[in-house]
């Protein structure tokens, strides 16, 4: 990787404030994605795909049936967008394109002049090429833990809204990199997203290792409870100044439990529904967490934000240059999809639910 992002240390140890969690540590690595230009052979969000020429590209096959909401654009279209929007000056000025760029907009007009012609819309093209969403290799994401030989996992999503949970398809596909020969080079996309927060801007990683701990809402009401002593809090060393004061179990769960942000294993980041166990459908071992495909690096806590990061997420921003959102990817209200895998056979089945 070329570049490091380091996550703050915590307020406070909390397994030193309460020995009772410290079994219930896991460890993470947060990916910390920025924009870059990745090649097939790195680490990525939203980038190339190390995917064999002779292997056929993932369709959606499912019925997509088009809902005219305005909001569905070309994935050329969201990229150009976001680029003039990357650029935009308060005079006004437009902001002149590199040739690739000049090439995305002609791309673009022309799939604009096909959609003028074909006239109201209906179905949706079918089967559907789908994205590329993450492309991992174990080599800088020791955490996976993949089957066989395999050392890459690849991610990839439909960009239509499924029901009835209303959020992209998603693929996983467990590969050894050295038995990819040739690579293929142009693959499909698909005519149009229902969002562009469905189509991911290609970004470089800085995986980094963390620790953390469960969502209150995965403990059990003993350890509920004993979140709630703002005594043992304070003999700790914790800021209980302000709301923590009365509300002393947020302080555990905003600063010291789940990172935010894209990352592989770690705990479940539970907000929109309470915890939700997942059972594989082949042998019905309990599922665990693999990816988590956020919308926001951080949020209103600046605590999660990178050391390299602070001076920059603290300036204000345009559109389109949120430093918190350098994956252009949103799900669901501005929230995380969370794809589990079986613990004992990867390529079982997986799963994925939005929180």
């Amino acid at each position: 990787m070329s570049f490091v992002r380091t996550t703050p240390p915590r307020p406070v140890k909390v397994a030193v404030v309460f020995p009772e969690l410290a079994p219930l540590a896991r460890p993470a690595i947060r990916l910390h994605p920025r924009p870059g230009s990745p090649s097939v052979r790195e680490s990525s969000v939203g980038g190339p795909l190390l995917w064999p020429a002779g292997e056929p590209w993932p369709h959606c096959e499912d019925v997509h049936l088009h809902v005219d909401t305005g909001s569905r654009r070309s994935p050329t279209e969201v990229r150009l967008r976001r680029i003039l929007s990357s650029r935009w000056s308060p005079d006004g000025s437009v902001p002149a394109l590199t040739p690739a760029e000049e090439a995305l907009k002609e791309r673009n007009a022309a799939w604009l002049a096909e959609r003028l012609e074909a006239g109201p819309p209906g179905p949706a093209e079918c089967p559907v090429p789908m994205l590329p969403v993450a492309q991992l290799f174990v080599r800088d994401v020791p955490l996976l833990r993949p089957p066989g030989q395999a050392d890459l996992l690849q991610v990839l999503w439909c960009p239509y809204e499924h029901a009835p949970d209303y959020k992209p398809a998603t693929a996983l596909f467990w590969r050894s990199a050295a038995e990819v020969g040739d690579v293929l080079g142009t693959p499909p996309e698909p005519y149009e997203a229902d969002y562009a927060g469905y189509v991911p801007e290609p970004c470089l990683l800085a995986p980094e290792a963390i620790t953390e701990y469960p969502n209150s809402l995965d403990l059990s009401p003993e350890l509920q409870e004993m979140l709630e002593d703002s005594n043992k809090w304070q003999a700790g060393g914790a800021d209980m100044a302000g709301s923590y004061a009365a509300y002393p179990r947020d302080f555990y769960s905003i600063h010291l439990s789940n990172a935010p942000g894209w990352k592989v294993g770690g705990w479940p980041p539970w907000g929109r529904t309470d915890p939700i166990p997942r059972y594989c459908v082949v042998c019905e071992a309990q599922m665990v967490p693999l990816l988590t495909i956020a919308s926001c690096e951080w949020d209103g806590d600046e605590g999660w934000v990178p050391q390299e990061d602070q001076a920059n997420a603290a300036g204000s921003h345009y559109a389109g240059q949120d430093p918190a959102q350098p994956t252009g990817v949103e799900v669901g209200s501005t929230d995380n999809m969370q794809i589990y895998v079986c613990p004992t056979t990867p390529e079982h089945p997986h799963t994925d639910l939005i929180q």
